[in-house]
Order: C-alpha cells, then sequence, then structure tokens
C-alpha cells in the first residue's frame, strides 16, 4: 500500500526525522499514518521513500530528503533517532531545530537522553520563558525493528506498548498523534523508573552477547545467567540511591524475561560489533557507572564490563574477515 506524501494535509510544519534507521523509520511512520509530511536529515545515502512492514502488510510513503540544515524550513517536531554514541555526529540538525514550539522526540536508549541532547539545543536566555526553548520529550522505545535496508523496516509490536513518554504538554500532543497513526503510546508519571526497568535488560543483554559473538542463547546459560543478576543487582542498588522507584523484583523480573527471548534472536550491540560499527555501551553501562559514582554506590561488575567494552579494538567485529 503506497501512501502519498502528506504534505498538503492541513498546510502543517514537517517533521524533521534525525536518524532514519530502524527505530526512526517506526516512529516517523506512526507520523506519516497520521498525515504527517516527514524530511529525512542527512544520511548515508538519500531516502525518498520510507517502506515498512509490520503484520504481513507493507505501506510505504514518500518523503523529503535534505543533507544542508540550512534548507530544513519550517519544522515543528523532531525525531532523534540516531543512535546515543552518534549524537555528536547530528549536532548541525539538532542546533537547527533548536527553536521554540519545536517539540524533540528523543528515541534513543539509555537513560539520560534529555542530558545527551541539551548541549545542542541550548538553554533559554536570561528572563526567557521555557516556550523560547525547543520542549525535548524522552522516549523509551519498546518496538522491535529490524532494518531491511536504506528506507526499508520490519516492526514488531511486543508486549502492550511501543513507546512510552513522561507527562507533559508536548509529550500529549505527541501522543495523541502517534496513537492516531497506530502506534500504541504510554504516558506515565514514573518515566525514570520505567527508564531504568529497561535499562536492566540493555546492560545484561547487550553487552554479554556482544562480548561473546553469540546470540542470545547465551543468555540461557547458568554462568552467563548468574553474571546478568549480578549486572542488574547493581543498577538496581544505583537506581535506589538515586531516588528511583526500582526494587530487586524488578531484576528477577528482567532476568526471567531474558529466558524468554529466542535463542537465535540478536541484539543491536552484537549486530554493531559484527557490522564493525561504533558501540552503544556508554549509553547503557556507562550511565550506570557514572550515576554510582554521584551516588556513592560500588558497581564492579558494571566497571568491569565497560572496561570490556571500552577495550574491544576499534572498528573490529569479532568474526570480521
Amino acid at each position: 500500500m503506497t501512501h502519498p506524501s502528506s504534505g498538503s494535509a492541513g498546510r502543517r510544519p514537517r517533521v524533521a526525522l534525525i536518524g532514519a534507521g530502524a527505530i526512526g523509520m517506526a516512529v516517523a511512520s506512526g507520523l506519516l499514518r497520521a498525515g504527517r509530511a516527514v524530511v529525512v536529515c542527512g544520511g548515508h545515502a538519500p531516502i525518498h521513500r520510507i517502506e515498512v512492514t509490520e503484520h504481513g502488510t507493507t505501506s510505504a510513503w514518500a518523503v523529503e530528503h535534505t543533507d544542508d540544515p540550512t534548507t530544513l524550513g519550517d519544522v515543528d517536531t523532531a525525531i532523534v533517532a540516531v543512535k546515543a554514541q552518534q549524537t555528536d555526529s547530528a549536532a548541525d540538525w539538532l542546533r537547527t531545530v533548536a527553536r521554540p514550539q519545536v517539540t524533540v522526540l528523543v528515541a534513543q536508549n539509555g537513560v539520560e537522553q534529555r542530558e545527551r541532547v541539551a548541549p545542542y539545543l541550548g538553554q533559554p536566555g536570561a528572563g526567557a520563558s521555557p516556550t523560547d526553548a525547543p520542549q525535548v520529550v524522552p522516549a523509551i522505545v519498546y518496538l522491535n525493528v529490524e532494518r531491511l535496508a536504506p528506507g526499508r523496516a520490519r516492526v514488531n509490536h511486543v508486549g502492550d506498548v511501543d513507546l512510552a513518554f513522561p507527562v507533559g504538554e508536548a509529550a500529549r500532543e505527541l501522543a495523541d498523534e502517534l496513537t492516531h497513526g497506530g502506534l500504541r503510546v504510554r504516558l506515565g508519571d514514573d518515566f525514570a523508573a520505567a527508564a531504568w526497568r529497561k535499562l536492566l535488560t540493555n546492560i545484561s543483554a547487550n553487552p554479554l552477547t556482544a562480548l561473546t559473538g553469540r546470540r542470545a542463547e547465551v543468555l540461557h546459560e547458568p554462568a552467563i545467567r548468574q553474571a546478568a543478576g549480578q549486572l542488574m543487582a547493581e543498577a538496581v542498588t544505583v537506581a535506589q540511591a538515586a531516588g528511583i522507584h526500582l526494587t530487586h523484583a524488578d531484576a528477577t523480573a528482567a532476568l526471567d524475561w531474558l529466558a524468554t527471548i529466542p535463542g537465535d534472536a540478536t541484539t543491536s550491540m552484537l549486530s554493531d560489533r559484527l557490522a564493525a560499527r561504533p558501540l552503544e555501551y556508554d549509553a547503557l553501562t556507562g550511565a550506570v557507572v557514572r550515576t554510582a559514582a554521584r551516588v556513592g554506590v560500588e558497581v564492579p561488575a558494571n566497571k568491569l564490563m565497560l572496561a570490556l567494552l571500552s577495550a574491544l579494538p576499534s572498528g573490529e567485529g569479532p568474526h570480521r574477515r
């Protein structure tokens, strides 16, 4: 099913997609279904069409593309979906969308989304009101998305929610649009706790598969499961010391969830290592270690994991030829 670009729909400002990878395309598809026009910002190759397959049905939309931030024009929403470690590469685009009344949706892993983009979006000056700065909406992404090719993705909806936002007016308006576009969005008062719950699985499954060079089947081995549990337990203690409402029951639930992952499933960090791409460990394990230092909690297992990940040869995967 092919849909035209929605640029004529009510002449609304466009949506800037900064990072047209798997997650970026999935989130953008919700706004495209809701009738918004999307402009893809930069990337390795021009993308003029986004094609998403879900529930066995493929939908496609015409989109615009620009390599020049100065030509971006009028946008009222920006989706930041580059991986956390690539945020600096999107600096020019972030500075371009740092305008009043722009909503910046940060669809990245970790618990530091606001802090990560803040240096590029700036702060309102003395005497200015919050309306003089972009409205930042951090997101927890639960979608399982596979990038098939430039501009093409397969989306799997897992669980009962696709995206989670903190409570706020900008988040509510964006959630309404995305819901209209077929995505399941949850607004939550305790967004920080939800973000840390997801972090529990990210600091275990991602590093352990990337370091071993094995798919999810490695997580089913008793010794690896024990290591995952130790990483999670330390993170729960850190979160509690930081005032986050997490319990060790959350770690147990996350550990049990890892056991349900099919053995042939992969993780984003393993995929990145095998493809010789930079790894996302600083936004995940690094966040735990930084927070631990701030609140005075010892995290030896996470420190070791961070040291091992940072020592991996840059640009080399374990099976690279």
